[in-house]
């Protein structure tokens, strides 16, 4: 048996929605019907909306070698995201009283996903040679793009 922590757990409070797993795994999937939409930004992690629905948002975002996030939380909302292709590492720190005392690294690879609560702080790097483009699904929505 092992301890889930609360914060990476996607909210159960409506059964009915499906879950951002899901989501994140069934857009990937159909790469045909958004691939022509991606792009990619030397200066910067490009991220483009690809359906919001009362819901969720569905993001895909694009990663060149040494573009990552700065560590951010995603405030109340729970999500997930899915690495469609590449490598993104992601460095998880779980915060108790505001003070940062546990952390964990997680090394994925095309098809494996992540999900989280809400706030989880994490941050995600493509740190191979390689692009990497992922799939973010957020419920609720976000405030801003995820690539801010």
């Amino acid at each position: 048996m092992f301890a889930v922590p609360p914060n990476t757990v996607a909210n159960a409070s409506d059964l009915t929605r499906a879950h951002p797993v899901r989501i994140a795994r069934e857009t990937a999937a159909a790469r045909r019907s958004w691939a022509h939409l991606v792009r990619y930004d030397r200066e910067r992690r490009w991220a483009l909306l690809l359906r919001r629905t009362a819901e969720h948002e569905v993001w895909i975002l694009s990663w060149l070698p040494d573009q990552h996030t700065e560590l951010h939380d995603h405030g109340g909302a729970d999500g997930a995201f899915t690495v469609v292709s590449g490598v993104l590492n992601e460095r998880a720190v779980r915060s108790d009283s505001g003070q940062h005392s546990a952390e964990t690294l997680h090394t994925l690879v095309a098809g494996q996903s992540r999900v989280f609560g809400p706030n989880y702080a994490h941050q995600v790097h493509n740190e191979g040679p390689d692009p990497a483009i992922s799939i973010h699904v957020y419920r609720p929505w976000r405030a801003v793009s995820p690539s801010s």
